[in-house]
């Protein structure tokens, strides 16, 4: 299949499917010839005396200049009309926040949660804590008690800004078990009240501010975000980012996601995902465009209704949606026109070819897949509008960005290394040389964990790909037990600490199943304790515990009933196995074992 559309201006246009072999095209040469990150970084405007900070460059350096009343947010909901807030409103409501943080002893370095839907409160705190100099964590608010508490105590958070729904639902029988929360800002949503005792009520405090604030003088190398990512063994892991990291997400907003000022942008991103901070508040404000932010929850008609009506020109969502929309059928997406949409692409996970070619079918345009992490803070590979998309690939690395596909190599009585592979399609591990502006600066109290992440200059993703010979990368799987839903990264053993809190559970083991909807569930193997029979009741009694505590999006939607795990000698469950059975896969090397299982 064949086909052009239009990029960067509204008159240029780019073409698609063209020969699979063909080399490396020439704007893709040129402009990493071209690029530096110090000549990124001066296309920002920076603070006095060399500073730098992701809030002014967002909002307040727009406020000041002609795009003070160009609507930069537009939040849309099923039940209330749009409210629009122009980049002059924004920059006054982020300054009344900072104010208020200061205003309770809340200052440069200490951090600060947000746990609430897609309101607008949410990102007036996100940017006037950054503006304030105050660390941000947004969560996700699907997350049940045990998530929030244990990310809010990795981070010692100080400040917590929430719903007054969410808080008495999820945290208030939890608040002691939070010591360092000093400060709980309540929204009072739907009518709700905000007089809970140990609150205070964020709307009061906003009235009483000022909405005249100074930027804290924040300095590149001063943390900005923190954002947590699962992983297979021990707590989640707190990934620090700085004020520097600005620069990547402004360069790659203009290269992979084409962003100029006149576009409307829609990310359907949540920004309890890093893509919903880095790319649904972040880049597209940057830029200076006016972003779509829908309250509601996936609805394939409302979507399809919000692209033609708001005249979205560049779109931003995940294969899990993306898969929910093929399966509601193209005359839904039919039923309406996108003159306007001239940019789509998706992040999370893999997107397989029939997506990338039902975008061109059913809206017109190929979607452009494209890779990145928590740790990078940033989109390193990307299927661009520059350049011809290999459908399945992840695309190539961007200007500033070199990546190596490696392999790992243990000499007997040496420190583990690894080595390049040089050759195309085979596979290995992603890295990627270090030095990227928004590249992450260390895992939150686990300077060792942080270190075992690079081999000298590279950082290693964890990621196992391929590159063919004209430089694009295909995804193959991770090289650890991370299960990837629906876009997010889900810690298996965060989930069987909660499995096994269960009085009738032993032990448990968790998988990623496949699923063609949201790419994998969690699925969890238990055995049972003395006493204990397994019983259809008791499945439902242990998958209501754990959604309880863990929040829908990362409790299992399966559970099975084992009479004993596969261990290894040294007890380690064997979450390997445990898939290769389910999915029928070879067993591999079972050498290690523990006998009975």
């Amino acid at each position: 299949m064949r086909g052009c559309y239009r990029v960067g201006g509204r008159s240029a246009r780019r073409c698609f499917g063209g020969n699979p072999s063909a080399p490396i095209d020439n704007w893709q040469g040129a402009a990493r010839r071209a690029f530096s990150w110090e000549a990124a970084r001066a296309q920002l405007h920076g603070l006095p005396g060399g500073g730098l900070n992701i809030a002014f460059e967002a909002v307040d350096r727009h406020a000041a200049g002609p795009l003070r009343d160009r609507t930069a947010l537009r939040f849309v909901s099923a039940t209330a009309p749009p409210l629009d807030l122009s980049y002059g409103e924004l920059a006054r409501r982020t300054s009344r926040f900072a104010n208020v943080l200061r205003g309770l002893g809340v200052g440069r370095g200490d951090r600060l949660f947000v746990l609430a839907g897609r309101i607008p409160e949410l990102y007036v705190a996100v940017l006037g804590a950054l503006k304030n100099g105050t660390v941000v964590t947004p969560l996700f608010s699907a997350f049940g008690p045990e998530p929030i508490a244990t990310r809010i105590n990795i981070g010692e958070g100080s400040v917590l800004v929430t719903t007054d729904a969410l808080y008495e639902r999820k945290l208030a029988k939890v608040r002691d078990a939070m010591p360092s929360l000093k400060h709980v800002l309540l929204v009072a949503e739907e009518g709700g009240a905000t007089g809970i005792p140990g609150t205070l009520d964020l709307a009061a405090l906003m009235a009483a501010a000022s909405d005249e604030a100074r930027v804290e003088p924040t300095m590149p190398e001063d943390p900005s975000l923190l954002h947590f990512t699962s992983g297979t063994t021990g707590t989640p892991k707190g990934a620090i980012h700085v004020h520097g990291a600005v620069v990547t997400h402004h360069a790659t907003g203009r290269y992979a996601l084409d962003l100029h000022s006149e576009d409307r942008y829609w990310c359907t991103a949540d920004p309890g995902w890093v893509t919903g901070t880095s790319y649904g508040i972040i880049a597209p404000l940057l830029h200076g465009v006016t972003s779509l932010v829908d309250r509601e929850e996936f609805d394939a008609q409302r979507w399809y209704r919000l692209l033609a009506e708001e005249r979205i020109s560049v779109w931003y969502t995940a294969p899990t949606a993306i898969r929910m929309l093929m399966k509601s059928g193209a005359e839904v997406a039919r039923a309406h026109a996108y003159p306007e949409l001239r940019f789509i692409a998706s992040v999370g996970e893999p997107l397989n070819p029939e997506a990338v070619w039902w975008g061109k079918e059913v809206l017109g345009l190929p979607i452009h897949d494209n890779w990145w992490q928590t740790e990078t803070g940033g989109i390193m590979i990307a299927n661009t509008p520059a350049f011809d998309i290999k459908p399945g690939s992840m695309g190539r690395p961007l200007p500033g960005i070199d990546a190596f596909v490696v392999e790992h190599l243990e000499v007997e009585g040496e420190p583990p290394k690894v080595r390049v592979i040089d050759e195309p399609g085979v596979e290995g591990e992603l890295a990627l040389r270090a030095g990227w502006p928004s590249m992450f600066r260390g895992y939150l109290n686990n300077e060792v964990r942080y270190r075992k992440s690079f081999d000298g200059e590279l950082y290693l993703s964890g990621d196992l790909v391929s590159r063919d010979a004209d430089g694009y990368y295909w995804f193959v799987g991770r090289a650890d037990d991370v299960i990837k839903s629906a876009g997010h990264l889900i810690g298996p053993f965060e989930v069987e600490s909660v499995l096994m809190e269960h009085p009738a559970v032993a032990e448990a083991g968790v998988i990623g199943k496949p699923d063609p909807t949201v790419g994998e569930v969690v699925k969890a193997f238990v055995s049972l304790k003395t006493g204990h029979a397994e019983s259809e009741a008791l499945r439902k009694d242990i998958l209501g515990h754990a959604r309880k505590r863990l929040g829908a999006a990362v409790a299992p939607k399966e559970i099975a009933f084992l009479p004993v795990l596969p261990r290894t000698r040294s007890g380690k469950i064997m979450r390997r196995l445990l898939k290769a059975r389910e999915l029928g896969l070879p067993e591999g090397d079972t050498s290690t074992l523990e006998a009975g299982s």
